[in-house]
């Protein structure tokens, strides 16, 4: 047991996605997504969250903690620059401070003329990609992602099933087309993560959700034949799920929110599944799954340890 103190950043899928196009994706796809965690030095640690692998840890400190900001250098190159003052979060993840410096928040407005730094400028006039993503309990959103990142930015929202139908030549295109796609076909372009979370306590039927996938995306190629915007053209790509995502959505097996919240205590459970942020765990002395946002535990900090959590009184679905 350590009592390093680390800050957690969050769930990341940063690894390429190991597939041929068309081809089915290997259970390691993704380069194994991990919870970043970042040392009192500034360092930082990854804890790989593949399925059968065990996390414990006790959360020692109230409250959230600055994560630091984002200065982007080119379409390749981003900088996060650590939270000099250790300062508690005031804005979602960030102090006041680092919520003003960071680079990241501008490209938002970029197609409305906001004000980029060159190296953001670079990086937005990449080529850019308009997705349709539909998650466990079947609602749907529309969104972008770089090339580079095109795979990773769906694996790391947790979908279940995407499809891409744009291709832009830049970030300002594909922005100017996600606002269309919004306010003419009524797509959102946010779900909360707890509303995710929840969806995959009961999520629909695989062929369900592609089948609401299919109809959103050919209902928004629609609009976009139809539209003057210049600088895209449509495609018809279907994004492929990774694969250790899949025992959350191939099963009939009744799930059960996990009780405790993740601002305080001990907790220790083993992975069995992992869906963006949301593991599908299974507590000691009990055969019953979990649902566990670890979205929840970004910006707060914890010590890794040999921990068990405490496990509920609960009730198998008869059904």
């Amino acid at each position: 047991m350590t009592d390093t103190r680390y800050l957690v950043h969050g769930v990341f899928w940063d690894g390429p996605a190991s597939m041929a196009a068309g081809a089915a994706m290997a259970a390691d796809d993704g380069g194994a997504p991990v919870l970043r965690l970042q040392s009192p030095d500034g360092e930082f640690r990854q804890l790989g969250l593949h399925a059968g692998a065990r996390l414990g840890f006790e959360v020692v400190q109230p409250g959230r903690s600055c994560l630091g900001h984002v200065v982007v250098h080119s379409p390749s190159r981003r900088e996060h620059i650590l939270c000099t003052a250790g300062a508690p979060a005031s804005k979602g993840k960030q102090c006041e401070r680092c919520f003003m410096l960071d680079e990241s928040r501008l490209m938002h407005d970029f197609h409305r003329g906001g004000r980029v730094t060159p190296g953001l400028r670079d990086y937005l006039m990449q080529e850019h990609w308009l997705y349709v993503a539909t998650f466990a309990g079947g609602a749907t959103k529309v969104g972008t992602a770089s090339g580079p990142r095109k795979w990773n930015r769906l694996a790391e929202q947790g979908a279940a099933a995407a499809r891409y139908v744009a291709r832009a030549e830049d970030g300002r295109v594909v922005r100017i087309l996600e606002d269309l796609v919004s306010s003419e076909a009524g797509l959102t372009q946010q779900i909360r993560s707890a509303a995710k979370a929840d969806a995959l306590l009961q999520p629909l039927p695989p062929r369900q959700l592609d089948a609401i996938n299919t109809r959103a995306a050919a209902r928004v190629r629609a609009l976009l034949a139809r539209t003057a915007v210049d600088g895209f053209e449509a495609v018809e790509e279907q994004w492929v799920r990774p694969a250790r995502a899949d025992a959350l959505y191939g099963s009939d097996a009744f799930r059960h929110a996990y009780p405790h919240p993740l601002d305080t205590g001990r907790h220790g459970f083993d992975i069995a599944a992992l869906s963006g942020p949301n593991a599908l765990a299974r507590l000691d002395g009990t055969g019953a799954e979990f649902v566990v946002n670890l979205s929840q535990l970004a910006a707060r900090t914890i010590v890794l340890g040999d921990y068990a959590s405490a496990v509920p009184a609960i009730q198998e679905s008869l059904f």
